[in-house]
């Protein structure tokens, strides 16, 4: 019997890898709050994401799906990267982050822009439809991680890549009123988040810090 409960709560933990870093996105209310926090102008001074995409070499006529879009703070950025020849694809699990990340690209103009409802286990693209996925401060909420990647990895084109940018799980790597709330918060450290997306049919090209003490750039490129 102690082994059977001890299994069960094993399967019950792998099931909610991410329970903690998702409390906030639970109920509307709750995803409303983080909307300002997502994608107000001051974000842009910290997340640095001009600096990111020519860091990911993302070029005209690229199609790049934004993996856990939120309400699409990244979009308007990917779609002047990639211009009308491209595509970006704005995947997240909640309709109502989808419909603000919509309104955000018709306010940049942002015509080349499509928006996927996922679910918690598959971002459900098209497979060989993408040249990179990109993750950006979202991996740490994957429940199913494995899942997850596996309908990345059938997403791919032949050599396509996949970048996440991530918060470190260290002290200081999140918030400066509670140094130790990345440690609580985020589900792997740099290296186990490596080793875990290899398992998964990926190959490691880069790995170095994007944001010094706080987020690191994972790039890998599909087996």
């Amino acid at each position: 019997m102690k082994l059977l409960i001890g299994i069960l709560a094993a399967v019950c933990a792998f099931g909610q890898a991410a329970a903690e870093a998702n409390k906030s996105y639970q109920s509307p209310d709750g995803r409303q709050r983080m909307v300002e926090t997502l994608t107000g102008e001051h974000r842009d001074a910290r997340q640095k994401p001009k600096e990111l995409i020519a860091a990911l070499g993302i070029k005209p006529g690229m199609r790049v799906a934004d993996i856990g879009t939120g309400p699409g703070y990244l979009v308007p950025y990917l779609c002047q990267a990639v211009t009308g020849s491209g595509a970006v694809y704005a995947e997240d699990i909640f309709p109502d982050f989808l419909a603000k990340a919509k309104e955000r690209a018709e306010n940049n103009e942002c015509s080349h822009s499509f928006f996927i409802l996922g679910d918690e286990k598959s971002p459900k693209l098209e497979a060989n439809s993408v040249d990179l996925a990109l993750i950006l401060d979202a991996y740490h909420h994957f429940d199913y991680p494995e899942s997850m990647l596996a309908g990345i990895h059938k997403s791919l084109r032949s050599k396509g890549r996949l970048a996440i940018v991530d918060y470190y799980k260290r002290r200081g790597a999140m918030s400066n009123a509670n140094p130790d709330f990345a440690i609580g918060h985020v589900r792997l450290d740099d290296a186990a988040v490596v080793k875990e997306v290899e398992a998964n049919g990926f190959k490691l090209i880069s790995n170095k810090p994007f944001l010094p003490g706080s987020q690191y750039m994972a790039v890998f490129e599909k087996k």
